[in-house]
């Protein structure tokens, strides 16, 4: 009889941890949906708007192009051709050697860059959604 009564008192502290374990799982599950759908709805509100992006020869800035509104600018005298489109930007021509901006791709978001060394140029998204260290996919 002695041996019934523990095993009673032994499920009871088994049972409520167990459901003390569901309750914080389930806290820390709702806080981590709360979170994604916070950044993705502030990042679907952020993109694009008042993006730019900034062009830099040598260290000193020679423009800033507005993602919104689509062109393509000659650089650098001419040695860099930037295409502006759809809320993105990328270098369509360049005459260096190893064309390695050119195949950079696109970029939209605060703090995405471009570079030529060569040329010495440099373009820069500023004003843009923050980039996420999470993506979609992960």
């Amino acid at each position: 009889m002695n041996e019934s009564a523990n095993n009673k008192t032994a499920q009871k502290p088994e049972k409520a941890r167990y459901t003390r374990d569901l309750i914080i799982a389930g806290v820390l599950l709702l806080a981590a949906l709360a979170l994604f759908f916070l950044m993705r709805s502030r990042q679907a509100r952020d993109t694009g708007t008042g993006a730019q992006a900034v062009v830099t020869v040598d260290g000193q800035e020679v423009g800033r192009y507005p993602l919104q509104k689509s062109g393509t600018f000659p650089l650098n005298g001419g040695s860099n051709i930037l295409v502006v489109e759809n809320g993105e930007a990328w270098v369509s021509d360049a005459d260096c050697p190893d064309k390695v901006c050119m195949g950079m791709g696109k970029i939209s978001r605060n703090g995405e860059f471009i570079a030529c060394l060569p040329n010495r140029l440099l373009i820069v998204v500023e004003g843009a959604a923050e980039q996420s260290p999470v993506d979609g996919m992960t």
